[in-house]
């Protein structure tokens, strides 16, 4: 391709908008264009990326056995309330009308018509199990969407579903899935850690996220270099703690004044007290109503695993509103002694004694409370968020490490979630009719990109990993209209796009340094530049965009030298 025929309108400055380096970088380069908040039109350059990264997906994709389907974006409505999703997904389904005032939504994705598809057409334990997937636009009313196309409301996924006849199936497929993962994002240069996830709104009981570690990532991903052991901060396991023998005189209840004192840090200075001592009460509401949970004063609750504890649908930390409603509660005071709720506790509280918690009164907190003595916990469990520097839960000698990391991907052991309520059956060796068990997997493609660039740039632009480019090489001639440079650029070219190496030949009439400053915004990994002194002494210079390095190569034999220089990238 010849720079003066591509479409690349690259700019000088990054749009006001931009909040991380990726979403700077594919708009300065020329790679997308905001349309409206969260949609973005995709550039010739930007696609040529998106391309490679769909052909890197097929491959490890089809080489598991999966095929590729493109189902409809339009979906009806009557399909999503069967698996009972239409109501709960809430306002990020983009509900619309067709003329005969017929509900549809824009699909965020697909596993309603999958299972519609597949509950159609496979009647027999004998067709299963069977892997579908597909590339396609998927539309999320996001609330805030940000970072380009990171976060956007319209975006490119690929989305696998599995189809098995039970459970040890699915795992099997879930490990290959797993695998073929790790494959996509070695293969595309990715620094990324597999980590224990939440299934959200998706569901299911058993998840992984795939994350690319980058300072600009939304999730915070705790993890172990000793054993490896990696989870996204929502579940990342806290280690037990050891078992605590109780004093031999244990302190009074007592009501104390705390006038004023709200916070963990006021209580504890007050009293004289370490914060560990001090125990939270956080009132959170579900769809059952309100509940209380409990934490040591130095952790914060984990909202994510009390949830999963519970088993409930939804569970959100309480507003003022609904905490008034309640006639024993009053916010900063608030305590399990007394309290007339389900109470559930960190596993940290059973080891703690003669502890500090609120009174149920404004400017009072209870001191020398006991767990049993003075209260009832419904159930005990791993309910805190873990910190830097706690031990691991999974060796002796590991710590946890925290860093922020960007999902690129998440794959789901769904169950019979879908196939259930859908009634997407088949007959075993018996004849009898069992709810088919799924697997559901996604990629986000776009993501994927933007990722690669959260990890690999410098002041000067993006510094692609070689099988993302969008281009291997860029020629760069200082004078194209020197004949003896043109020939050599020409020659270069032409042999390159015989052996199959991408290459972009930058035969605009600028000057040399604007043609450098657009080949390291743009990001190509090997750059060939020719000028007439050096191609007089036979030579030619090859640099490297991620080093910065550059040496001086003869001329023609570095042709064939080409090859071996990338493979090295």
């Amino acid at each position: 391709m010849h720079f003066s025929k591509l479409f690349i309108p690259t700019l000088k400055e990054s749009p006001a908008d931009a909040e991380v380096i990726s979403h700077k970088l594919m708009v300065r380069a020329g790679m997308i264009r905001q349309l409206a908040s969260g949609i973005y039109s995709i550039l010739p350059l930007g696609l040529r990326v998106l391309r490679k990264v769909e052909q890197i997906i097929r491959e490890e994709m089809n080489q598991i056995g999966g095929q590729e389907v493109f189902l409809p974006s339009i979906q009806p409505a009557e399909l999503w309330m069967e698996s009972k999703r239409w109501d709960f997904y809430g306002k990020e389904l983009l509900r619309i009308k067709d003329r005969h005032n017929r509900e549809f939504c824009y699909g965020p994705t697909h596993e309603e018509v999958i299972t519609d598809i597949v509950r159609r057409e496979i009647k027999s334990y004998r067709q299963l199990p069977v892997i579908l997937y597909q590339i396609q636009t998927k539309f999320r009313d996001e609330v805030r969407p940000r970072f380009g196309i990171m976060r956007g409301r319209e975006f490119m996924m690929k989305d696998a579903y599995s189809f098995h006849a039970d459970e040890e199936d699915t795992r099997h497929t879930y490990s290959q899935m797993a695998k073929a993962y790790s494959n996509i994002f070695k293969r595309c240069g990715l620094d990324f850690k597999q980590v224990q996830a939440d299934s959200g709104t998706i569901g299911g009981s058993f998840s992984h996220e795939f994350a690319v570690l980058a300072d600009s990532g939304e999730d915070d991903i705790g993890f172990c270099e000793s054993c490896g052991y990696a989870s996204n901060l929502e579940l990342a396991g806290s280690k037990p703690p050891a078992a605590s023998t109780p004093p031999a005189a244990p302190q009074d209840l007592k009501e104390v004044e705390t006038p004023g004192k709200k916070s963990v840090e006021e209580v504890a200075g007050f009293l004289n007290l370490p914060a560990r001592q001090i125990v939270k009460t956080i009132i959170l509401e579900n769809e059952n109503g309100l509940v209380a949970g409990l934490v040591r004063g130095d952790h914060e609750i984990n909202p994510v695993k009390l949830k999963n504890l519970i088993g409930c649908e939804w569970l959100l930390p309480a507003g003022e509103e609904a905490i008034s409603r309640h006639p024993g509660l009053h916010c900063g005071y608030v305590g399990p002694v007394g309290l007339d709720l389900p109470v559930y506790a960190d596993h940290e509280i059973f080891a703690l004694h003669d502890f500090v918690t609120g009174a149920n009164k404004p400017s009072a907190h209870f001191t020398g409370v006991q767990v049993e003595r003075d209260f009832k916990v419904k159930q005990f469990g791993d309910l805190r968020t873990v910190k830097v520097g706690d031990p691991c839960p999974h060796c002796e000698e590991g710590k946890y490490q925290v860093k922020r990391g960007i999902e690129v991907g998440h794959i789901f052991i769904l169950g019979t979630k879908y196939s259930s309520l859908m009634k997407a059956v088949y007959l075993d060796q018996q004849g009898k009719e069992s709810a088919m068990v799924m697997g559901c997997y996604g990629i986000g493609v776009g993501r994927t990109a933007a990722a690669a660039i959260e990890q690999n740039h410098d002041d000067r632009g993006i510094v692609w990993p070689l099988n993302l480019a969008p281009f291997q090489v860029i020629i760069i001639p200082v004078n194209y209209s020197d004949d003896e440079v043109k020939n050599a650029c020409d020659t270069i070219y032409d042999r390159l796009q015989e052996i199959g190496i991408d290459s972009l030949l930058d035969d605009r009439a600028d000057r040399l340094g604007v043609k450098l400053k657009d080949a390291d915004l743009i990001g190509i990994p090997l750059q060939i530049i020719i000028g007439p002194k050096n191609l007089s002494a036979g030579q030619i210079e090859i640099k490297i965009r991620k080093t910065n390095e550059s040496e001086l190569r003869p001329y023609p034999q570095v042709i064939e030298d080409i090859p071996g220089i990338l493979k090295g990238l």
